[in-house]
C-alpha cells in the first residue's frame, strides 16, 4: 500500500503545520509507503490531489479541516471528469477547526488513531454533492450562511468553532434577504428568501445541524430554505440548529432530492464545505453523484 498525504499547514489557523513531524513519525511506523505534500497558497491541495491522481496514486489522505478534504476531493474529480474513482480512496488525517465529515464517519481527532485507520485499509462508499461545476462532501449553502462564511474568514481573533457562532450572530443582525425561485424534483418555491443550505450529511461549522435528517450515501441531497425572516425570528432559531430542532419550526421548510435549481436576486456567493468557491451569482444548481467515492473509515 502506498499513499500521498496532502498537509494544509494553514488548517485551524495555523496549528495544522505544527503536526507535520509527528505525522511524519507516525506514519514511519505503520509499515506503509508514503509521501508527504505540504500545501503553499489556496487551491493548492487541489492541484497536488490532482497530480498525485494523474500520476496513478490511488490513496490520498487529506490532513487539515474540511476545506482542504474539499481541495483534495475536487483536485481527483478534475483528474477524472466521468466520476467515476472506484479506484481512488481518500483519508482523512482530521487537523482543521470543524471537522464536520470526520464527525460523521467517526475519525478520531487524534492523530495516531486516525493513522491507524488509513493504515487499516477498511473503507465506506459515500456520495458527493455538486454545485455549479464545484464539488463538495458535506455541506454547501448560499444566502445567509455564505454570508456568515465570509463574517467568519474576517475573523482572526476568535478561534475553534465558536467562532462560527459569533459570525452567525454578526451575520444575523445585518438580516441579509434575497428573491428567489427555488425547483427541485417535485416541488418548487418563489419568494423572498433568507437562507438555503444544502447538506450530503448532517453537520456543518463544527456545530450547526443545518440538514440533521441528511444521509451521506442514501444518493439524495436534503436542503432547507426559509423565506425572508426578521432578526427575532432568525435568533430564535439560531439555538435550534445546534441539535436539529429548527426544522419543526414551521419557518423551515425540509425537502430531499436529487437536484435543486436556484435563481438568486440579488447575487449570492456559495458556500462548499466551508468555504467560497465562487463569485456571487444568480443562477445555482445542485446535483448528487451517487456512490462516488471510497473513503477510509474505522471498522464499527
Amino acid at each position: 500500500m502506498s499513499i500521498t498525504i496532502i498537509v494544509n499547514p494553514y488548517a485551524n489557523r495555523w496549528k495544522c503545520g505544527t503536526q507535520i513531524d509527528t505525522i511524519d513519525k507516525l506514519m514511519q511506523t505503520s509499515n506503509v509507503e508514503y509521501d508527504i505534500l505540504i500545501t503553499n497558497r489556496k487551491g493548492h491541495a487541489k492541484q497536488l490531489a490532482f497530480d498525485a491522481a494523474k500520476s496513478g496514486q490511488r490513496t490520498i489522505i487529506a490532513a487539515g479541516g474540511d476545506g482542504t478534504l474539499n481541495e483534495v476531493v475536487n483536485g481527483i474529480l478534475k483528474h477524472n471528469p466521468e466520476h467515476k474513482f472506484t479506484d481512488c480512496t481518500i483519508g482523512i488525517i482530521p487537523l482543521g477547526t470543524a471537522n464536520d465529515l470526520a464527525n460523521q464517519l467517526h475519525i478520531p481527532s487524534n492523530i495516531k488513531d486516525a493513522i491507524e485507520i488509513v493504515s487499516s485499509g477498511f473503507t465506506r462508499t459515500i456520495d458527493v454533492g455538486k454545485v455549479n461545476g464545484h464539488y463538495f462532501i458535506n455541506n454547501s449553502a448560499i444566502g445567509l450562511e455564505t454570508e456568515v462564511t465570509l463574517e467568519n474568514e474576517r475573523m482572526t481573533k476568535v478561534q475553534g468553532p465558536l467562532r462560527y457562532l459569533l459570525a452567525a450572530i454578526l451575520t444575523i443582525l445585518k438580516r441579509p434577504s434575497w428573491q428567489t425561485n427555488l425547483v427541485w424534483n417535485n416541488g418548487e418555491y418563489t419568494g423572498s428568501l433568507t437562507l438555503v443550505s444544502v447538506g450530503n450529511s448532517n453537520r456543518t461549522g463544527g456545530m450547526f445541524y443545518m440538514t440533521p435528517n441528511a444521509i451521506i450515501d442514501d444518493g439524495k441531497l436534503d436542503f432547507i430554505y426559509a423565506p425572508k425572516l426578521t432578526r427575532r425570528e432568525m435568533f430564535l432559531l439560531l439555538p435550534q440548529t445546534l441539535n436539529g430542532s429548527h426544522i419543526s419550526n414551521s419557518a423551515i421548510h425540509e425537502h430531499r432530492t436529487s437536484n435543486l435549481q436556484i435563481h438568486c436576486d440579488p447575487p449570492t456567493t456559495i458556500q462548499a464545505d466551508g468555504e467560497i468557491f465562487s463569485a456571487a451569482t444568480t443562477d445555482i444548481t445542485y446535483s448528487i453523484n451517487r456512490q462516488a467515492l471510497h473513503i477510509l473509515v474505522p471498522k464499527l
